[in-house]
């Protein structure tokens, strides 16, 4: 018996959606790892995606799904203190080679998650002359909402 759950017709449509908006073409494999985005609130590693996938990519199909997804703002990559990467789905404004990721990623001390706070902005930081920002990453690292209400309990 399988262990994949089922995906929903909504995440199905969506899936489809994204791939034909940013012009891309309609495979298999971008189809379920796209559905592992959707399915989890936080980010997702190369090795997640490789848990939850099993025997049916091997590590080079995910990296090479994972970049394209990148280079064509469908997800942006979350770097941590660790050197590890994870991944998170990009809002509208993202674009080919150009994302727009002005918010706070929070990882969990607890559960090691990682989280997009959409919601909390990243403060304007103003640089020397002659300098130009690019990117801005702020993490934050504590307790998320989850592992904080499990503790009440």
């Amino acid at each position: 018996m399988s262990s994949r759950k089922a995906t929903s017709p909504r995440n199905n449509e969506k899936v489809l959606a994204l791939l034909r908006h940013r012009r891309l073409s309609v495979t298999d494999g971008r189809k379920r790892i796209l559905h592992f985005f959707l399915e989890k609130e936080g980010a997702l590693s190369h090795g997640d995606i490789e848990k939850k996938a099993g025997a049916s990519f091997d590590r080079v199909t995910i990296y090479r799904t994972l970049q394209t997804f990148v280079d064509k703002g469908l997800i942006h990559s979350i770097p941590s203190a660790d050197n590890s990467v994870r991944y998170a789905l990009c809002k509208d404004e993202c674009a080919d080679g150009h994302h727009q990721h002005h918010h706070v990623h929070f990882v969990c001390d607890q559960c090691q998650q990682t989280f997009c706070l959409d919601e909390v902005a990243t403060p304007t930081v103003k640089l020397p002359r002659g300098y130009q920002v690019a990117e801005i990453e702020l993490l934050a690292k504590g307790i998320c909402r989850a592992c904080t209400e499990s503790k009440k309990h």
